[in-house]
């Protein structure tokens, strides 16, 4: 089984997103998305969300393209995650 994991914040969610989701799914038989929390937003992308995090997985898991959603926590987590 090949795994696809996409990192991002979701805010807003918009047809960009649905493609690049469509997209990413495309290139494997399993998406992990990595949804950044509020904190991470605040402390380290200086990003303000208008959904909350858990608003916004459950948007995410309700995508069908997307098979697991899990929280982004830093920028290191992007090495680790390879």
């Amino acid at each position: 089984m090949k795994k696809i994991i996409t990192y991002g914040t979701f805010d807003l969610l918009h047809y960009g997103h649905i493609n690049l989701l469509r997209r990413a799914k495309e290139l494997g038989d399993y998406l992990i998305v990595a949804l950044s929390t509020d904190e991470f937003n605040w402390t380290q992308k200086h990003k303000k969300c208008y959904f909350h995090y858990e608003q916004r997985k459950l948007l995410l898991e309700s995508i069908r393209y997307v098979d697991l959603v899990i929280p982004e926590i830093s920028w290191q987590q992007k090495i680790e995650d390879v």
